[in-house]
């Protein structure tokens, strides 16, 4: 099982991603897109990206915005996997 990062360890992977935020045992962020389909895209892609590395995010999805949240649940915070897909999700680039 993975163990959690310290604070000191979140706060330097933490600072390689654009724009994701600490909120309590998570990181988070959220992406907007022009409509429904580019939404849907963006959706589907951080699926492939979660069913490829065994580690899901949270999922809020509306019309024209998707908000991830990424902890490891069962290591009770966040893990290195966590700031990974983090950071696959951000190479998708603009869909």
């Amino acid at each position: 099982m993975p163990k959690p990062l310290n604070a000191n360890d979140i706060t330097t992977h933490l600072k390689k991603l654009n724009g994701w935020e600490l909120s309590g045992d998570q990181i988070v962020k959220s992406f907007k897109f022009k409509d429904f389909h580019q939404t849907m895209a963006f959706v589907n892609a951080v699926a492939w990206i979660a069913h490829q590395t065994n580690h899901h995010p949270d999922m809020e999805v509306g019309y024209n915005k998707t908000t991830l949240h990424y902890t490891t649940h069962d290591a009770g915070g966040l893990t290195k996997a966590d700031f990974e897909c983090a950071g696959q999700v951000e190479a998708l680039g603009t869909i």
